[in-house]
Order: C-alpha cells, then structure tokens, then sequence
C-alpha cells in the first residue's frame, strides 16, 4: 500500500500520523461543528497499524474562509471524491454523529464505483432511517448556544470571545441544517458491515434509534453500547481498543 504523498494533498483530507506500515486506513468524519482535529488523539493512537485520514469540512481551521457545504449529499460526494488517491488499500470509514451520516452516504458511494469499505463505524447517530423533526439551526444564537452547552461537544470558552462567536456560529448553524434536513432514500442499504457505537446517555441517539443502523447494511452488524453522553469518545479509552482490534482483524 502507498503511503500519504504531498501529490495526494486534498483540503478535504488530513493526515496526521502518516505510516507506510498501514494495514487499513481509517477515514475519520467528525460532528456538527467539529474538525479534522478531534480526531488528532485517535491518529495517534491507532498508528502505525492504522493510518487515521480525518476529514476537514470547508467553514473551520484552515478552511474557515471557504463557504460550508449545503447538505449531506454534497458533503458525500466531495469526500468521496477526495478519496480517490487512498483507495489502493482497505479503507474504513468512522463518523461522529452527523458525520455518521455522512459516512454512510459515502459507504454507498464507494461501493457504487467498486469500493466497499472494510467496515464503517457508525458513532453516536442514529440510524439514517430515524427521523426527528428537529430545527436547531433556525434558533437565535442564544438557542445554538445552549445546543451546545448541553452535548457539551465545544469548549465554550472558545465562544466567550464575540469574534469567535461570529466566526463559528455560522458554520455550526450550517452543519446543523445539512444534519437536521438529510432524508434517508428508502431501499439504500450498504454492502459493508456496519458497527454501531453510543453513549448510554445520549440525548441524541438512544440505543433504539442506533440499533436500527442494523436495517442499513446487507453485511454483518455489531454494536456496543458506552457510558456516557453524545461526546463518549472523549470519556473511554476502550472506543480505540475497540476501533483497533476489529480493524486489524477485518484487514488480515
């Protein structure tokens, strides 16, 4: 397998840790309002055995100049696209929350152009089918706000400062709209195994709502249910055991 060249260099795609060692490589999506960045501890983590490739969405860090995608589909294709230059090995996919969402739109487009993921690890999300009617993003700031106080997912203090505020704020507002109007096509199942992962106190997705990720794949499904809230990853060292051993065990 090759390893990470600068050739291969996409703004929708950070590498970290890059290993010519890699067995799997790893594709990280990260929440509603979050970075490649936060997966910077699970790149670390999981490498050598592991290259970790963390996708960056447009409207934060070093793309925070660049306009945010308008929904999920969009974001799908774009990441599937970026992917291209990775695709000479087994890749598996990993989404947080909205990003599980996004995953699985790029899971069934992998597949579409011969690709099937080794395994897509879908975190703290209910299953696509699942459908709240919720509209965070049409709230007053003050509404985002305390959103985000109770996932605790943000350092609010970052949000103390008004420049900050005006920087993320919209691009939060945008991550929320392509999540909260995202409709599953019926019939869409992926090919590859699915694995579910929750927190036993996520306001967001109940054990119910994740378990029907099960209806989703024509493959085989797990699930493992954490303590903790919607941001669980951050409170248990066992996720990257757990991401850790089922790769190097699907990649043999």
């Amino acid at each position: 397998m090759a390893s990470s060249l600068d050739e291969q260099y996409s703004p929708w795609i950070r590498v970290f840790h890059p290993s010519a060692q890699t067995r799997v490589r790893l594709v990280c999506l990260p929440h509603a309002g979050g970075s490649a960045s936060w997966f910077h501890p699970m790149s670390a983590a999981l490498t050598p055995d592991v290259e970790v490739l963390a996708v960056q969405y447009p409207g934060r860090q070093e793309r925070r100049l660049e306009p945010s995608f308008a929904d999920i589909a969009e974001a799908a294709d774009r990441i599937t696209d970026a992917l291209t230059p990775w695709r000479d090995g087994p890749l598996a996919l990993f989404g947080h929350s909205m990003g599980a969402t996004i995953a699985y739109e790029v899971a069934l487009r992998l597949e579409a152009t011969g690709t099937r993921p080794a395994v897509l690890f879908a975190s703290g999300r209910r299953a696509p089918s699942r459908v709240r009617n919720e509209h965070i993003h049409e709230l007053p700031d003050s509404g985002l706000l305390a959103e985000l106080r109770a996932m605790s997912g943000t350092d609010m203090s970052l949000l103390d400062d008004p420049d900050m505020r005006a920087l993320l704020l919209p691009t939060l507002r945008s991550d929320y709209r392509a999540a909260e109007t995202y409709r599953h096509r019926e019939g869409d199942r992926v090919d590859c195994p699915v694995f579910a992962l929750t927190g036993d106190r996520d306001p967001r997705a109940d054990v119910e709502d994740v378990a029907t990720w099960r209806e989703h794949t024509k493959g085989a499904f797990e699930m493992r249910v954490f303590p903790g809230g919607h941001f669980y990853l951050t409170e248990s060292g066992e996720v990257v055991d757990l991401v850790r051993d089922h790769l190097l065990a699907v990649s043999v």
